[in-house]
């Protein structure tokens, strides 16, 4: 039989949120069994493995599998920025929280698939919609990125949408390219001739402007009408430099 023994982990600050609130702290230590991984433990604190980057003990850098020894100190990592993704460009998955980061990261040309439709066991779904495309799932809920069976997951910092936006795009660094997808549903957006969709403009649209495009998925028809100043000023702000 093996007997227990104490193992500390040492979480930085940007991690420690993440934690549930009775164990939130810089420095933890845990009732190790000997047989559990430092996977598990870190689990165990709240903190999803997706937002780890490295686990470093004395003897240099482990992988989550590893078995940790009597009186093991543990320093955990935060992920490198960019980070890797399983495809190249990223394609996220967002919660049906998230819905106005998505309409914001579709603007900018990013592949962000997104629902508001309730849908029974909702986080197993979205795990394995994640998996089944190749998406990080993007998300404020600690739960569902703790699922083993998540393969790609991010915890979304900021309260507000923009501060989501600059988060997303400074962890994982996707490749930008404004007003090519549709807000709605995240279709690509094409050039369409005028006289292809003027039976679908109001009087005063089809006066007023010239250049169209249409959401090749689901038809909806895009102009730079007068909110596009607006538009224009948001992807500025996360387009420069």
């Amino acid at each position: 039989m093996t007997s227990a023994s104490n193992v500390t982990l040492l979480v930085p600050e940007a991690l420690q949120p993440l934690m549930y609130l009775k164990r939130r702290s810089g420095q933890v230590t845990v009732t190790d069994d000997g047989t559990s991984t430092i996977g598990h433990h870190i689990g165990s604190l709240g903190i999803p493995l997706t937002e780890i980057g490295s686990v470093r003990v004395d003897s240099g850098e482990v992988d989550f599998s590893w078995r940790p020894v009597a009186g093991s100190v543990v320093l955990l990592g935060l992920p490198a920025r960019p980070q890797a993704t399983p495809t190249r460009p990223p394609r996220f998955l967002l919660d049906i929280h998230l819905g106005a980061l998505a309409r914001r990261l579709r603007l900018l040309g990013v592949d962000a698939a997104w629902s508001n439709d309730p849908i029974e066991n909702a986080d197993e779904v979205l795990v394995a919609r994640a998996r089944e495309g190749d998406r990080v799932l993007l998300t404020r809920d600690r739960g569902i990125l703790l699922r083993r069976s998540l393969p790609a997951g991010a915890y979304v910092r900021g309260q507000q949408p923009d501060e989501q936006v600059a988060d997303v795009l400074d962890r994982f660094a996707p490749p930008l390219a404004p007003f090519t997808r549709c807000p709605a549903c995240n279709g690509v957006l094409r050039q369409v001739a005028k006289a292809d969709v003027a039976d679908r403009l109001e009087p005063g649209t089809r006066r007023t402007y010239q250049d169209f495009q249409q959401c090749a998925d689901c038809g909806a028809v895009y102009w730079a009408g007068a909110h596009h100043d607006r538009l224009r000023r948001f992807v500025a702000r996360h387009t420069a430099g």
